[in-house]
């Protein structure tokens, strides 16, 4: 017999699990539970078991399905905000057209009926269609249930789409009517004006509706239930506009490429960027058109009211007047620097937000949170590219007035350079616009517009750990050359030069044969440029002001850590200009490069105590510290980028094996060598220690004493804290120390700041051993920038440049004297 009362006092025994149960699993417990007092033909006990492990994946999956049924809700809710602004900016359209209709039966008709009915075609009817849909949206979604049905709805709208036909092949003729009455009319030029700009913030309104409706009909399908009575009808609405989208997909795009009128009737948008334009000495955020006749730079305007973003026209320059090098007596270009410090806390709190809006997108608490938290990202992004780049662009009117961008990388401005100057060729002299052309044009560029967002990408894509680069040779070469390459890749959506080849002189043919070991932190693009040399020191490039080193060709390639993760070397081939650069690559994870491995050497330096170095040395500090600071000291002080740019992997491995092996003929190679080589093995020293020179045991306190507000307290400990350092790492550390300031004094030549400094050293000297971690199970999965091991880096560089701004370190009489007196180190 059926016993309800056992049942239910069974489910009982199991409260951790039945709390997690759905009434369908419950129910196939309950109708299993009689069996539990049976022992006739079934194991009751493991049955019941099987039951549980069953009813758990059922109720998994029926979680899943609600919250499928509830993200319809949101979808939903979604469209009614988008279809109440639609709705708005049609009503905005008809606003001016019951007034035209009425004079048009007076004696004085502005307009006649032929001519409103051109302009403002279909118009009433669009208006009635989405009204009729909103109207019949809303209380569906007021009175929501999962099992409310809305597809018909959508089905109906779908069935209409034939009206968008009728108003897209008149629109061409609206426009030039109302741009003919406005000619032959000046007294009703500024209602036929606005009337104008609204057609043409109109035009794509349509288009964008069936579009987004077509991505939400996808949204709906993926969160509806095939049980579901909507399910049918709304395949087949996504099927109506699915065929809508590619009747007009050749038409649409031709339109948006395209503007209408006499003037530029055939022009085209090439490119358009947001970038950072230099007005008086002031940073200013502006958004880059380039047509195919024209170069525009407008302003995005501020969104007040909930209104329709717009831009503003600050300047254009037609193409045929435009020339990259000014006049003899321009003067050089002061761009304001914006300190290192400054942009790190801006990543910092760019990490901080990507990680919360990750959090709330994993606990579900809501749509208004997760668009607030998107709002300050968006700021700290847009603040982010404002301050950044430091690479001038300058462009020159032929009248004299002159404009100047900041680029963040040599490979951008040679782009924009490449592309003006290859349309200038095509282009003929371009009529100058009127007031109400250019407004037109600037309202056209935000449908025209291909790039929506700041540009900065999402870390969480991007690998980390370090890229083992070969640069072979380069082939092609129409005539013989100095030759050399650059490496950049990106961070934070910006892109830094992180190596470069040695000149090869004068061939077609170079063969560099140097690797390089490049760390990537979130990085997702490899850009490589071959530069032809110049050796004229006097000369500069009137265009920027640079030296004269001449981009030969460039390229990129996208890093796919599925492909460079391996023990095998990824060979690739860039292509650029008729140049062709042979490379190969291979990528070890942040996981396996930053482990602190101990040397199975016995007699090395590499991966040995420093202690047991300098006590086998009789010094205060290893002799590989001494001697690279010393080489260093004597020739590269001045070099640009210096522990910054990667040197050759083959040379930095050559060092290491001759101080491993004790080598009495390696201060005659490290003379040899080029110095960024010597940069690198001495970081590669640092790095391989087994234990950080700060010491495991007093990272933690460092790593929190670095926080403190009190500027006194934050002294206080973080000096004692260094003077708790065995004896060996403090000297060594204090050695350093002393030549990073060194170098840091260079910073107008070497471009490498106090800051630059503690970036590149901070996590060399800091980072714990992990000798906890474990090895991930899938070694090629991204990591996310916003994870706390992106802080703890942020943390370390701010632990040593706290040391490094420091005037003096004051030490105990004993530890000074051993310090400064001692003939040993």
């Amino acid at each position: 017999m059926y016993d309800a009362t056992l049942k239910q006092s069974s489910l009982n025994k199991f409260p951790a699990q039945s709390n997690r149960l759905s009434w369908a699993a419950r129910a196939t417990i309950a109708f299993y539970l009689p069996f539990e007092k049976s022992s006739a033909n079934i194991a009751p006990v493991s049955f019941f078991n099987l039951c549980i492990r069953t009813c758990l994946y059922s109720s998994q999956t029926e979680c899943d399905l609600e919250k499928g049924l509830e993200m319809r809700k949101w979808v939903l809710s979604g469209i009614l905000a988008t279809e109440e602004a639609y709705l708005s900016h049609l009503e905005a359209l008809l606003l001016p057209m019951k007034p035209l209709k009425a004079a048009a039966t007076t004696s004085q008709p502005v307009l006649t009926v032929a001519q409103i009915e051109t302009i403002f075609f279909k118009v009433p009817e669009l208006y009635e269609i989405h009204k009729e849909f909103y109207d019949g949206l809303l209380p569906r979604v007021q009175q929501w249930s999962h099992h409310q049905r809305v597809g018909d709805l959508f089905q109906k709208l779908a069935s209409q789409l034939g009206v968008y036909r009728a108003f897209l092949d008149n629109y061409e003729l609206a426009v030039e009517t109302a741009e003919k009455c406005c000619q032959a009319n000046s007294q009703i030029k500024l209602s036929l004006y606005l009337c104008l700009i609204l057609l043409l913030a109109l035009l794509y309104k349509p288009v964008d509706r069936v579009t987004r409706s077509t991505l939400v009909l996808h949204d709906l399908l993926k969160h509806t239930p095939t049980s579901h009575p909507d399910h049918p009808l709304l395949q087949d609405a996504l099927r109506i506009s699915q065929n809508f989208l590619s009747s007009i997909n050749e038409e649409t795009t031709s339109r948006r490429q395209s503007l209408a009128g006499k003037k530029g009737e055939n022009r085209q948008l090439l490119k358009d960027s947001f970038m950072v334009e230099l007005v008086e000495g002031t940073r200013k955020l502006r958004h880059v058109f380039l047509f195919t006749d024209l170069l525009l730079c407008a302003k995005l305007k501020k969104q007040i009211g909930g209104k329709n973003q717009q831009y503003d026209c600050k300047w254009y320059i037609p193409l045929t007047e435009l020339t990259f090098q000014g006049p003899e007596d321009t003067e050089p270009l002061a761009i304001p620097q914006v300190s290192d410090e400054e942009l790190d806390a801006v990543k910092v709190k760019i990490s901080h937000l990507r990680s919360e809006i990750q959090r709330e997108k994993r606990a579900n608490k809501g749509s208004k949170v997760i668009d607030r938290l998107r709002k300050k990202l968006s700021e700290q992004e847009s603040l982010l590219l404002l301050t950044s780049p430091s690479m001038p662009l300058r462009l020159f009117n032929k009248n004299g007035k002159s404009y100047s961008f900041l680029i963040s990388s040599d490979y951008e401005r040679s782009e924009w350079r490449e592309i003006i100057r290859e349309q200038q060729q095509k282009c003929v002299k371009t009529p100058s616009l009127t007031s109400m052309e250019l407004q037109m044009l600037t309202s056209s560029c935000l449908k025209l517009q291909t790039v929506h967002n700041i540009p900065l990408k999402d870390e969480s894509s991007g690998l980390y750990g370090f890229l083992n680069v070969i640069v072979h040779s380069a082939s092609g070469l129409k005539q013989s050359l100095n030759l050399y390459c650059t490496l950049e890749v990106d961070s934070f959506g910006f892109f830094l030069n992180k190596a470069k080849t040695r000149v090869y002189r004068y061939t077609t043919e170079p063969k560099w044969n140097e690797e390089f070991e490049i760390e990537l932190e979130g990085s997702q693009t490899l850009r490589l440029l071959c530069y032809e040399k110049s050796y004229n020191r006097t000369k500069l490039n009137k265009e920027d002001g640079d030296s004269t080193d001449r981009i030969i060709g460039k390229g990129q390639i996208l890093l796919d850590a599925q492909i460079l993760q391996g023990k095998d070397w990824q060979r690739t081939v860039i292509p650029m200009n008729g140049v062709e650069v042979k490379l190969s690559m291979k990528f070890t994870s942040r996981e396996f490069s930053l482990k602190r491995m101990p040397s199975e050497k016995p007699m090395g330096v590499f991966g040995v105590k420093i202690s047991t170095v300098t006590k086998r040395e009789r010094s205060k500090v290893p002799y590989i510290v001494r001697q690279c600071l010393e080489e260093i000291e004597r020739r590269g002080m001045e070099e640009v980028g210096i522990y910054r740019v990667s040197g050759v992997a083959t040379d930095i491995q050559a060092l290491k094996t001759a101080f491993d092996t004790n080598n009495k003929d390696v201060s005659v190679m490290m003379s040899e060598m080029d110095v960024n080589a010597i940069a690198g093995t001495l970081k590669l020293y640092f790095r391989e220690l087994p234990e950080p020179l700060f010491t495991d045991e007093l990272y933690p306190n460092f790593a929190g004493g670095i926080t403190l507000t009190d500027s006194v307290a934050k002294e206080s400990c973080m000096l004692n804290l260094l003077l708790s350092l065995p004896e060996p790492n403090l000297v060594t550390f204090l050695f350093l120390l002393d030549h990073l300031k060194r170098v840091a004094e260079k910073e107008s030549v070497n471009k490498m700041s106090l800051h630059n400094l503690a970036t590149v050293f901070g996590p060399t000297l800091l980072r714990p051993a992990e000798k906890d971690s474990k090895i991930p199970s899938n070694p090629t999965q991204p990591i996310s920038m916003g994870d706390s091991w992106s802080l703890e880096v942020m943390a370390q560089v701010q632990v040593l440049l706290y040391f490094l701004q420091l005037e003096t370190i004051p030490t105990p009489d004993s530890k000074r004297q051993s310090i400064l007196f001692s003939t040993e180190v």
